[in-house]
């Protein structure tokens, strides 16, 4: 297949996912509805970190949709918390697309002013491209899968609105630079916020939710002017 066949394949696709992705989005604006995209490689702790954010927000309304290719153990671990969770299994799919989140929306009654988190498939590279009507990803990243991380996969950090660094607790273990994970985020993404934390601990998990509850009001606030 010629590299001109290809771009006009891939680009068929992205535009067909961003008129789902648009029709979500819509939705979700409508109600006042905080939507988050979690994209890290495996093992970041995405699910732990969702399980802690689930606890420490208390009576807020919110529900997961769950990406993995397959399983539903993670969608599993949020329903113990008694959050409300959709699995969406994708197969070989490397990501989520905007028809997959749109589908999951469809059981999912939520709430106006809820909070909704979409963990996607682990993987630094297919999810950067993918709108799935968020208002912003937020990329997670274990302080020990190493400080060049952003500067092997730039696309994912520069889609990012904000950088979680996790696993906070073992960087005195395993010899970790945190300013230069700082430096090599900024170095791609100028713009990017940045929070340390250690889910496991709970250090930082305030700057977190606090920063949650900001976003969550400023989007409410167009949707109550309405």
């Amino acid at each position: 297949m010629s590299q001109a066949r290809l771009i006009e394949i891939e680009t068929s696709i992205l535009a067909k996912n961003d008129r789902y992705a648009e029709a979500n989005r819509r939705v979700l604006a409508a109600k006042g509805i905080l939507a988050l995209n979690f994209v890290s490689s495996p093992g970041s702790g995405k699910t732990t970190l969702l399980c802690r954010t689930i606890e420490a927000l208390g009576d807020q309304p919110l529900a997961v949709i769950e990406g993995d290719q397959q399983t539903q153990n993670d969608a599993d671990r949020i329903r113990a918390t008694g959050a409300r969770a959709v699995q969406v299994n994708t197969g070989k799919g490397c990501h989520l697309d905007g028809h997959m989140v749109g589908h999951a929306l469809d059981h999912l009654d939520l709430a106006p002013g809820a909070m909704l988190f979409i963990e996607n498939v682990g993987n630094l590279v297919c999810p950067a491209g993918f709108d799935l009507g968020e208002d912003c990803k937020v990329a997670i990243l274990s302080v020990t899968e190493g400080e060049d991380k952003p500067l092997k996969y730039p696309d994912m950090f520069q889609a990012a609105r904000l950088a979680i660094l996790n696993k906070t607790d073992l960087a005195p273990h395993c010899d970790v630079d945190m300013d230069l994970y700082e430096a090599n985020l900024r170095r791609v993404n100028p713009e990017i916020e940045i929070i340390a934390l250690s889910a496991r601990t709970g250090e930082g998990m305030d700057l977190w939710t606090g920063w949650l509850k900001a976003r969550l009001a400023a989007k409410r606030a167009p949707a109550a002017a309405e």
